[in-house]
């Protein structure tokens, strides 16, 4: 990780003097969202940012896996698992299908096997 400290203490990282370019930013301004999107987009970030729930998402980036299992190989209870995997049902990031008494769990698309790997190998990279 980046030394915060040092980041505060430079003052090379800014204009020193305020002239925007006007085409630039007309330019930038096509390319923006608007606010409620950028928002959906936050909470969608969020869902990221909690250890056990990027532990099921890097098991199901692997295969489908039944909730025991889920348990099991994390070495947490039903109730932990279950809480956290219907908050990424709720988002669209998991999907179940009942097989019997069993319930199997997949990722609900190629998306967010890639936003996890991505977002893997950015905090593996060598800083």
């Amino acid at each position: 990780m980046t030394d915060k400290n040092n980041l505060e203490k430079r003052d090379d990282d800014i204009c020193e003097i305020m002239d925007p370019h006007e085409d630039v930013i007309e330019r930038m301004k096509t390319h923006m969202i608007d606010d409620e999107k950028y928002q959906e987009l936050t909470e969608f970030f969020k869902i990221f940012g909690n250890s056990t729930r990027l532990k099921i998402i890097s098991l199901l980036s692997f295969e489908d896996l039944c909730v025991c299992d889920i348990c099991e190989t994390l070495n947490l209870n039903q109730t932990t698992v279950s809480n956290q995997l219907r908050i990424l049902r709720a988002n669209n990031i998991v999907k179940y299908e009942k097989e019997g008494k069993m319930a199997r769990y997949s990722l609900t698309d190629l998306h967010i096997e890639m936003i996890y790997k991505i977002g893997l190998e950015h905090a593996l990279e060598e800083k």
